[in-house]
């Protein structure tokens, strides 16, 4: 079947431009009704006893809001960009296995499961690994059984064979980015916000790369998240939760990977892969020195990132508008590098 898309890429940006203002209206639309269903269910954000004391306000918010975001991306691109592009069953596959994962677990902390937790770690992390090596064999394996990916390309140096190495690379990159976007979201619009300038950014390098399917899909996501930041904004009236933040951070790799520049995403990732670094840290050097002095002690006052910042002093705002001004500026430097060819 032919796709409904154009095939020229100039025509085919302006209608994934349509795209993404379509996906921002469809995800108004659908917003309000899950936003009151889920109130209606009290499905009602648990805020950690241990957090910023500012944080306590938000007990009682609705959560799994990033079911709007997953439903308006799945529905746009199911009628618009899968036709004739078959290949982007593959990250709107893992964004909506990864929407269900999160959902099993927002559900299960709503209910009391794991603790108050939700879902056991090691079950969630299980079924996570499953999604992404399932995804990173289909991006390797050879057509027509998949996209026959294989490649690396290194940013001022040229594109190289990294052969069967590139299946362990990325199912590692898509659970590492899948946690790195769950650890940001903690304060509003800042998730959603940060990984709207991200696939804004793998729009450019997608149509750099020639990659029209991936430039609709990266478009989508942003006008879909563009839309959940309408119930996101300060003070939130809805929360992502890992049911939108898994899919959010697994398809973004899962879209990095298909255009070639995988390479760059923890550039153009920066602001999630710093916050997902200080949780890793504050863990080891926790638990080192608690090893070794007998007392574990801190790096951070708190981690994720966003909330050392908030024990500075630094107001919720602050920290979001601050770090959209890192996350616009790593987006510009990961293009410019994607922009490099030899």
């Amino acid at each position: 079947m032919d796709s409904i898309m154009p095939v020229d890429p100039n025509q085919n940006m302006a209608v994934s431009l349509a795209l993404a203002g379509l996906a921002f209206v469809v995800t108004l639309i659908i917003g309000r009704p899950i936003v009151t269903f889920l109130r209606m269910r009290k499905a009602a954000k648990q805020v950690r006893i241990d957090g910023p004391e500012t944080h306590f306000v938000k007990t009682g918010t609705p959560t799994m809001g990033g079911v709007m975001v997953a439903a308006s991306v799945v529905l746009i691109t199911l009628v618009f960009n899968t036709a004739g592009r078959l290949s982007m069953l593959l990250p709107v596959g893992v964004l909506l296995a990864a929407a269900i994962l999160g959902a099993m677990d927002d559900r299960q902390s709503l209910l009391g499961g794991a603790r108050q937790g939700g879902m056991a770690a090691r079950l969630k992390m299980l079924w996570l690994t499953l999604f992404a090596l399932v995804a990173a064999i289909i991006l390797h394996a050879p057509f027509p059984y998949g996209l026959g990916l294989s490649s690396v390309y290194l940013p001022f140096i040229g594109r190289y064979d990294i052969g069967i190495l590139y299946v362990p690379i990325a199912g590692l990159a898509i659970i590492a980015m899948a946690n790195a976007v769950n650890f940001t979201d903690g304060l509003d619009t800042l998730a959603a916000g940060t990984a709207a300038i991200a696939f804004v950014a793998y729009a450019i390098i997608a149509y750099r790369q020639g990659q029209l399917g991936v430039v609709t899909f990266c478009l989508t996501m942003t006008g879909a998240l563009m839309g959940f930041l309408w119930f996101n904004a300060h003070p939130a009236q809805v929360i992502m939760g890992d049911t939108g933040s898994l899919a959010i951070g697994a398809s973004l790799a899962v879209a990095a990977f298909m255009t070639g520049q995988w390479l760059l995403l923890p550039v153009v990732g920066a602001v999630f892969v710093a916050e997902a670094l200080s949780v890793m840290l504050q863990v080891g050097y926790f638990k080192l020195t608690k090893r070794r002095y007998g007392e574990g002690r801190r790096l951070f006052k708190m981690a994720p990132l966003h909330h050392h910042f908030e024990m500075l002093g630094w107001s919720e705002t602050q920290v979001t508008m601050r770090f959209w001004m890192l996350a616009m500026m790593a987006g510009i430097i990961g293009v410019a590098m994607a922009l490099v060819q030899f």
